[in-house]
């Protein structure tokens, strides 16, 4: 039968030793010291952490960084904020450029139609203008025309001495005061 770790050692330690000899107790005895080396060398340096890591400087060290956390956090988020309200400017500077641009697009279209109504106009009033001056030298000819005629109706009453012919011409004169009055 195989022995198991629960299996308890049925001769007593003193037989053991006086059995195997000094040998075995003192290797035992050179783990034990060894152990117990260890534990006092790895658990002394732990205690000193440890009061060391409850002490008070370290307490404010830890609220210090934890300060920072929370500050840091605060700055990101504000930062955050900060660069989207950038974006949203940015998105209206955009759309206000896009806006300038098309009034100006606008504006410059406007102002062609402007221009081509001015030149339209402009060419009405050089027309209108030729007009006006063949009609004002029109009518300089019929005032020509009516002093001639007014001065041979003259001429004609001293001259003649029937009235037909002072009735004729009379019709003939009212005709050019007409046309004349109409051309004005």
């Amino acid at each position: 039968m195989a022995s198991t770790l629960y299996d308890y050692c049925r001769v007593p330690m003193g037989d053991i030793c006086k059995k195997d000899g000094d040998k075995r107790c003192k290797l035992l005895l050179g783990i034990g010291i060894l152990v117990l080396l260890i534990t006092v060398i790895l658990g002394v340096p732990l205690i000193i952490f440890t009061i060391k890591a409850n002490s008070e400087a370290c307490r404010d060290g830890l609220r210090a960084v934890m300060e920072c956390r929370n500050v840091t956090h605060l700055l990101q988020q504000e930062l955050t904020e900060a660069q989207k309200g950038f974006q949203d400017t940015e998105a209206q500077v955009t759309t206000c450029n896009q806006t300038v641009m098309a009034l100006m697009a606008s504006l410059d279209a406007e102002k062609a139609q402007g221009q081509k109504k001015v030149e339209e106009l402009e060419g009405e009033i050089t027309i209108l203008n030729h007009k006006l001056q063949d009609a004002s030298a029109e009518v300089e000819r019929l005032r020509r025309e009516n002093q001639v005629l007014s001065v041979r109706i003259a001429d004609k009453k001293y001259s003649a001495s029937s009235q037909d012919s002072s009735s004729a011409a009379a019709p003939q004169l009212l005709i050019l005061l007409l046309g004349l009055s109409a051309l004005l």
